[in-house]
């Protein structure tokens, strides 16, 4: 069931009552998703701190790291690495979501639940199971891993001038979202460079384009927020966790001067993590989403 943070944010957008709901959700793992993820490279959890501050971060490994070994549980034999904000966080249960994607074919499947550390995995226990469609997902292609650079990790509160730039020229970010209570979730955003407008030294906007109606995160937003936003550097392996506030903007008139954006996200940084080194994987670009509007 979808919690009354997705129902009004439903409502609001006009879907109809023949669209409410959340068809293809369950609490378990079918065959072929557990296929799928033993598969994946790259996975992006998100969870809260113990603030309630939201963080969005990267797990990543060869083919096998992560597995289901029945259809409530996922296994990942990656934490979250030094410096990165949700770094032992996992030594006590809490709600994550969890986006496992594949760049190459655009596929992406998402799973939220509790989840917990076991030794050096990630153990999380299925609360909702369900693909995504491809829209807006650029392909990418996994190069050799590069050698890790030494890890390293600078925290600012407003963005440098550098990390502006990333943003912007950006064709791909990640965001985690929270409602106590209701639970986590990871999810993907994509479109040509440039979708992402930095409007300020801790200012960002994004076009909320045409996705599944569901609404999971712009109803958790709903509720709370504070969310968490992951930008990854492909070609280098640094990563850009921005934690903050969103609003979403329904003013048509101006979600109209953004092609195809049905509305508007404005997102206030409270912090930034930038961490050098912060994945080893590497991917090679492959092409833009025919869906991405120009």
């Amino acid at each position: 069931m979808l919690h009354h943070g997705e129902q009004a944010v439903q409502r609001r957008a006009g879907v109809t009552a023949a669209g409410l709901g959340s068809a293809g959700v369950g609490a378990t793992i079918p065959p072929v998703a557990a296929e799928f993820l033993g598969a994946q490279r790259l996975a992006v959890i998100a969870a809260p701190d113990e603030t309630g501050a939201v963080w969005a971060g990267a797990l990543t490994g060869p083919p096998g790291f992560i597995t289901a070994p029945d259809e409530r549980t996922v296994l990942a034999d990656r934490l979250p690495g030094p410096g990165d904000p949700l770094a032992g966080r996992f030594d006590t249960e809490r709600q994550v979501g969890m986006i496992v994607i594949e760049p190459a074919t655009r596929r992406r499947m998402r799973v939220n639940g509790r989840a917990h550390r076991h030794g050096d995995a990630l153990v999380v226990r299925t609360d909702q199971v369900y693909a995504n469609c491809p829209k807006y997902i650029q392909t990418r292609t996994p190069a050799e891993d590069a050698p890790a650079p030494d890890r390293t990790a600078a925290v600012t509160g407003d963005l440098t001038d550098a990390q502006r730039r990333w943003i912007a020229a950006a064709d791909t970010f990640f965001v985690g979202t929270y409602a106590a209570g209701l639970g986590a979730d990871a999810s993907h955003r994509g479109g040509n460079p440039g979708f992402v407008t930095v409007t300020g030294r801790a200012r960002l906007t994004w076009p909320d384009y045409a996705g599944n109606s569901m609404y999971m995160t712009l109803g958790n937003l709903e509720v709370d927020p504070r969310c968490g936003l992951l930008f990854l550097d492909w070609d280098n392996g640094r990563t850009l966790q921005l934690t903050g506030r969103a609003r979403v903007d329904w003013d048509p008139e101006r979600a109209a001067a953004v092609p195809g954006a049905q509305r508007l996200v404005d997102f206030d940084v409270d912090k930034a993590v930038e961490i050098a080194g912060g994945v080893p994987q590497r991917w090679s670009f492959g092409g833009y989403s025919r869906f991405n509007p120009a």
